[in-house]
């Protein structure tokens, strides 16, 4: 991994400057192209339309030739000569992340994006994806087809590899964006020139690793559902690309886990300033009449939710084990609804702390519960399973006042968050 040079940063974590239109073009939009000597001409003279209609700024068209062996350099310099607006760059290697980053990291404009040679996503969408990076409000923005509102044509095949490779992100670098793939991307410029010497990925897996990498820094994503409709000609090698994008989910988590990609350092330098990050307390009614109030309604929720956890395991396990696997995994839940609902902490700070101290004070409540049940099984043996749920009642009672002793006094007393 290339360490993180020292260059200017944007002008403040809390927000962006809007772009200001000058001479120059505003938005540079590129359109990677590999041996599309039939395609291009008719979408790079639709994207113009288009541009010219309904973008109230200067723009560029950049058609960056992967390494082309039909006629595609030749269309693109035949556009380039129709339209003023028209450049192009050619490369001798292949590989849509390698054009992205040369064109980018050249760039003079300070919003830049890109969209796939077959115009499979709506133009209209365009706009709404660089407005939030003219205005200053995000740094990134995405088309998504996954969002709730879009419309999409595809068949089922890679409909279904779509939504399990976003799951996968989900799961393997706790990725929040909703789709990594769609050809329809934008970025400030200011950002991209800090985040492009860590990319790594020069082919389809460039766009999940610079997402992921700006999500960790704290930049703000925007997503925009589009409206989308398959090219049945598509050339991407479905195999082959899922290989590629499986060892780059690989190396780009080894990397975070092993700290090789310096986020923290961008966090700091790059990263948009969590809201009330001054005062995590801020939202809460104060007084301990609010908190018990909210952590009693947390409580009774949490307790349904264990008796129904362990009813449903206590009919393949025994009693201790699904007692365990019912508290642990409310635990996680309880925990971070305390943590904001009943002592108003928001944000990620100390998050990863509050979670493993609650899971200790829980672990009073397994003694608690455990030796209940221990108890129980020696007086009582023959007990039926609703005697076994009121005696963890009154367990789980003891345990649940305890805690928010606990909660209130240790894991987040006011003192402890601003350390």
């Amino acid at each position: 991994m290339t360490a993180a040079t020292t260059l200017p940063t944007p002008s403040s974590r809390a927000h962006r400057e809007p772009v200001e239109a000058t001479g120059t073009a505003v938005l540079d939009v590129v359109v990677p192209v590999f041996d599309e000597e039939r395609d291009l001409g008719p979408c790079v003279r639709r994207l113009h339309r288009h541009l010219t209609d309904a973008l109230p700024y200067p723009f560029r068209i950049t058609v960056a030739d992967n390494a082309s062996t039909d006629a595609t350099l030749a269309v693109a310099d035949a556009l380039a000569d129709e339209f003023a607006e028209v450049t192009v760059v050619h490369l001798d290697e292949k590989g849509r992340g390698r054009a992205l980053r040369a064109v980018w990291s050249a760039s003079d404009a300070p919003v830049l994006a890109y969209t796939d040679v077959d115009l499979s996503t709506d133009l209209n969408a365009l706009l709404p994806l660089v407005a939030p990076l003219i205005s200053g409000h995000s740094d990134l923005a995405i088309g998504s087809r996954l969002a709730p509102s879009s419309r999409v044509v595809r068949g089922v095949k890679r409909e279904v590899i779509s939504r399990c490779y976003n799951v996968l992100l989900r799961g393997t670098l706790r990725a929040r964006f909703s789709d990594a793939q769609c050809g329809f991307k934008a970025i400030r410029a200011d950002v991209a020139r800090r985040l492009l010497p860590l990319v790594e990925d020069t082919g389809w897996f460039f766009d999940t690793e610079l997402l992921v990498l700006a999500e960790r820094s704290g930049l703000r994503i925007h997503e925009v559902p589009v409206d989308w409709v398959d090219d049945p000609d598509s050339r991407v090698e479905v195999v082959a690309t899922a290989v590629a994008d499986l060892k780059g989910v690989a190396r780009v988590g080894r990397a975070l886990a092993t700290g090789a990609l310096p986020v923290a350092q961008l966090r700091r330098e790059l990263g948009r300033a969590e809201i009330g990050a001054a005062d995590e307390r801020v939202g809460v009614a104060p007084g301990m009449t609010a908190q018990i109030v909210r952590f009693a309604a947390i409580g009774i929720v949490s307790t349904l939710a264990f008796l129904l956890l362990y009813s449903l395991f206590r009919a393949a396990l025994p009693a201790q084990v699904s007692n365990l696997l019912a508290l642990v995994i409310t635990a996680v839940a309880n925990t971070a609804a305390n943590r904001r609902l009943t002592f108003g902490i928001r944000g990620r700070r100390h998050a990863g702390r509050s979670q493993v101290e609650g899971l200790v004070v829980f672990g009073l409540g397994l003694v608690l519960t455990s030796g209940s049940l221990a108890l129980l099984g020696a007086l009582a043996p023959a007990a039926s399973h609703g005697i076994e749920l009121a005696v963890l009642v009154l367990a789980n009672l003891v345990a649940t006042l305890l805690r928010f002793v606990a909660y209130r006094a240790w894991v987040f007393h006011p003192r402890r968050q601003q350390v």
